[in-house]
């Protein structure tokens, strides 16, 4: 196992820089999740940080050592591909040991190790089969076996899961953090799926367009993100914006339809009079009949999950958008009006122009 350290690093292709000056430090045995949606560079920095693509400026630091100018075979990593990448004509056996045969490792150790990690990932009964013979979930665990026996110092898994089915996500799910309270090694993971990043990290590290916009643990980012990015980005649905205006010396907040809620102990006072942006999540809302924080909210498509209920509507005259999600089953009629209240403690409030949080 190792400590993974990435200082101020960079990537350039040409003029264009994708990745700009992102520092993280990774403890010895940490699950970290890098999130962010397609073309964030969430991939390019773990290929970085593999060794499979260069790094333009900065450092990464793997158990104290310096790996830049090191290649991927002696930086003692093991990786786990979206695509299996199994050879198609050797058994699970040997597509489990090619890689300590190749290092001339003596038979009785690659045995016990293929042996060994086939018993952690509940294999043993397919190590005759070739890789046709399996199902996707089935080939994913061979080819993190096909990790588990190099027993390397840190695990890189990029997007591992993007090519099961619903409920094999969930299962693989489960075996990966399994896996990883098993063994402790270090491990990065990239995903663009927040319920595998919310579920699997320890930390997360949520990427915007090449920038790390917060790092933080799962509940951290979820109930305190940084910026709007964040805010709107974890989360499903995602969170509810509309602009609204502070008032009464930052001890209020007038919404659209001339709706106001009272702020009490979180006074604003450099805010009174100001434009700022407010953010609900539709999960911290709730039905009320009257109150000092309600909302009158007009229904429009209303979907029914079983668990919850999703109602997607509209407030004020201007006809913000808002959606909301309500335990238990709920029917209502297109274009009714409907009483929401919000705690006071659920609220987010974001700068306009840097975006940034507020309170």
């Amino acid at each position: 196992m190792a400590d993974v350290s990435i200082r101020n690093v960079t990537k350039q292709f040409g003029k264009s820089e994708v990745i700009h000056g992102i520092s993280c430090d990774i403890r010895d045995g940490e699950f970290i999740v890098i999130l962010g949606p397609s073309g964030c560079g969430k991939s390019t920095l773990l290929r970085m940080i593999a060794g499979l693509e260069q790094i333009s400026s900065g450092e990464v630091v793997i158990d104290g050592r310096v790996v830049n100018r090191l290649e991927p075979a002696e930086r003692d990593i093991a990786m786990v591909f979206q695509n299996y990448a199994l050879y198609p004509h050797m058994t699970v056996y040997r597509n489990m040991a090619y890689g300590l045969k190749m290092r001339r490792m003596p038979k009785d150790e690659i045995d016990q190790r293929v042996r060994n990690a086939a018993r952690i990932l509940e294999l043993s009964a397919l190590l005759d089969r070739k890789p046709r013979q399996l199902s996707g979930g089935q080939r994913q665990r061979v080819a993190m076996g096909r990790c588990i026996v190099r027993e390397p110092k840190v695990f890189l898994f990029d997007e591992p899961l993007s090519n099961l089915d619903a409920k094999l996500r969930v299962q693989m799910r489960l075996e990966i953090r399994k896996l990883h309270e098993d063994l402790k090694i270090t491990s990065v993971y990239v995903t663009h799926d927040q319920v595998e990043a919310m579920t699997l990290g320890d930390r997360l590290v949520v990427m915007d367009n090449g920038y790390a916009a917060q790092t933080g643990s799962p509940l951290e980012v979820y109930e305190r993100p940084a910026n709007m990015f964040v805010a709107g980005f974890i989360g499903s649905p995602a969170m509810n914006f509309m602009e609204v205006t502070v008032q009464e010396g930052g001890q209020a907040l007038k919404l659209p339809g001339d709706i106001q809620i009272p702020l009490n102990g979180s006074a604003l006072p450099g805010w009174a009079g100001k434009k700022a942006i407010l953010g609900i999540r539709p999960e911290h809302m709730e039905l009320d009949s009257k109150g000092p924080r309600t909302i009158l909210f007009t229904v429009g498509q209303v979907e029914l999950l079983g668990a919850d209920t999703l109602v997607h509507g509209h407030i004020g005259a201007g006809q913000v958008p808002m959606t909301v999600r309500l335990p238990d089953v709920h029917r209502f009629e297109k274009h009714a009006t409907i009483r929401l209240s919000i705690s006071q403690e659920k609220l987010h409030l974001f700068d306009p122009e840097t975006k940034k949080r507020i309170v």
